[in-house]
């Protein structure tokens, strides 16, 4: 059997594995969370190095994608020092294609694709993918890095702006340690803290990371749309009883979990068996062949 693993800074608690089958090959995608704790991340890539046949790299990307240009986020590279063997991902091959294509490959589940008046998009700088899919179907959209994963109190009005931004800081953000990377490197969850309200409720799509989504999000979501990833049961959950309209995980969800891009590019990369990260085609062909699909459910219709 192929086995996929991600290794992530994330909670513990979060914890998941299964077996899916990829045109009747089994392949094992396991994601083990490290609370924060770097060292461990790096001693559990090399100590599995050579042994699985994939890594996914979570809680922090290797490197960060403007367009054509990539920055690497030096800090990153520090967990995979030590890996000579097994190709790691860190599921920006799949922001690219898959949650690029959010709406395409979720059309059959949907009544219809509504033209959204607002988006906001909370921290956008890892899923341009998203970013760019999001910026189709709405009239506006803010995002809020700046405010968000910076603490500075100014949102960014359309993706024009927002890849000027970026450009202008990514030479900085590439440079910063990990505590600033990763969202909670202590390794817990963090408390609810309402903060930039208006831009929640005055939105009628909200898009991005849920680690980054739920420590914010308003106690009222009604008829709200949220396209998000790696939720548990209990997340969704949480977004039914806060009158979530439909939510749209850009993975599917296997045994009731919807893992990050790193694990399921991660599982692709296992199942291809190439012994090396996959191109954006070689993705984008997988995606066709094995028809994934965003994971779609209405919540309050």
């Amino acid at each position: 059997m192929k086995r996929a693993v991600s290794i992530s800074l994330g909670s513990s608690s979060r914890d998941k594995r299964v077996v899916v089958t990829f045109r009747g090959e089994p392949v094992s995608i396991e994601r083990v969370g490290t609370d924060g704790d770097v060292e461990k991340a790096r001693r559990l890539f090399a100590e599995l190095d050579g042994k699985v046949d994939a890594f996914g790299i979570g809680g922090v990307d290797l490197y960060i994608r403007i367009d054509e240009r990539e920055y690497p986020l030096r800090a990153a590279f520090y967990l995979i020092q030590d890996v000579r063997q097994t190709p790691v991902v860190d599921g920006r091959g799949l922001k690219h294609t898959l949650e690029r294509r959010v709406f395409e490959r979720a059309r059959p589940f949907l009544e219809e694709i509504p033209r959204f008046r607002r988006a906001f998009v909370p921290v956008a700088v890892d899923r341009i993918g998203l970013a760019q899919a999001v910026s189709e179907v709405a009239d506006e959209v803010i995002f809020g890095d700046l405010m968000i994963a910076l603490d500075i109190p100014i949102p960014i009005r359309g993706l024009r702006n927002y890849k000027r931004v970026a450009r202008m800081l990514m030479p900085f953000v590439s440079r910063f340690p990990m505590s600033m990377l990763f969202y909670g490197s202590e390794g817990t969850e963090k408390e609810y803290e309402p903060k930039y309200q208006r831009f929640w409720e005055q939105s009628d799509l909200l898009a991005g990371d849920f680690m980054f989504m739920k420590k914010y999000l308003p106690e009222n979501l009604r008829g709200k749309w949220i396209i998000t990833n790696t939720t548990t049961a209990e997340n969704v959950e949480m977004l039914r009883a806060r009158g979530v309209r439909l939510v749209i995980t850009t993975t599917p969800r296997y045994e009731g979990r919807s893992f990050g891009t790193n694990a399921l590019e991660a599982a692709l990369t296992a199942y291809a068996g190439k012994g090396r990260p996959l191109t954006e085609e070689e993705l984008n062909g997988l995606i066709e062949e094995l028809d994934l699909r965003p994971t779609v459910e209405w919540l309050n219709r």
